[in-house]
Order: C-alpha cells, then structure tokens, then sequence
C-alpha cells in the first residue's frame, strides 16, 4: 500500500510560480515511476509530467513543457512539481500518482498508475 499526500497549491496570479509537493510513505518509494496529473472543472484528468525511479528521465505534456519541473528525493520520500509561468488555464486539481509497474517512457495515462492523492487545488487569477 502506498499513502500519497500533496500539498503546496494556492492562489497565484498569472506569471507567477508554485512548488507543489508530493510526500510518499507505506511502500518502497524510490523503485517506482510517478507522475502528476491534473483536472479541470468539467474537463478529463490529464497528464502533466513522469518522471523515473531514479529521477534521470522526464517527460511533459506540450502544454506545460518548458514552464514545469518534476524532480524527487527518493532520500525523503518528496516529489515535486514546480510551476513557473503560470496561466489561468493552469488552474486545477492537481494530484500525484504511483505506476508499480512499467517505466517513464510509457507511463502518461491515468489508468497506468496505482495509487493517488487526494489533490491540492492551484488557481491562476488573469
């Protein structure tokens, strides 16, 4: 069983930046993928980044890429989702996710992964 638990969203207005955290606990964290996800009022929950095991690998989707980092700490059991450049169209529920199986270069769909938090909600202001 893996508990996922994401924190650091809030209110910012557009341009600015956030750091979102995911803390991990209950299994051996640092041997799997992980992911962000994201979803709108109304709309699909969709991807946003992957990153490996080992942090060495990471893809974006297009509509964040070059505005967001994912990183880890496998030492502290923390993902992390940093927001630059943020857009009123980045406003969302924001969640974490755990894929036991599989690798970085294939994990960007939501049925591919296990385990979810419970979301933080990042609002962009124009």
């Amino acid at each position: 069983q893996v508990q996922l638990v994401e924190s650091g969203g809030g209110l910012v207005q557009a341009g600015g930046s956030l750091r979102l955290s995911c803390a991990a606990s209950g299994r051996t964290f640092n041997t799997y993928t992980m992911g962000w996800f994201r979803q709108a009022p109304g709309k699909e929950r969709e991807f946003v980044a992957v990153i490996s095991w080992s942090g060495s690998v990471t893809y974006y989707a297009d509509s964040v890429k070059g505005r967001f980092t994912i990183s880890r700490d496998n030492a502290k059991n923390l993902m992390y989702l940093k927001l630059n450049s943020l857009k009123p169209e980045d406003t969302a529920v924001y969640y974490c996710a755990v894929a036991l199986t599989g690798s970085a270069w294939d994990r960007r769909a939501k049925n591919q992964y296990d385990y979810w938090g419970q979301g933080t909600q990042v609002t962009v202001s124009s």
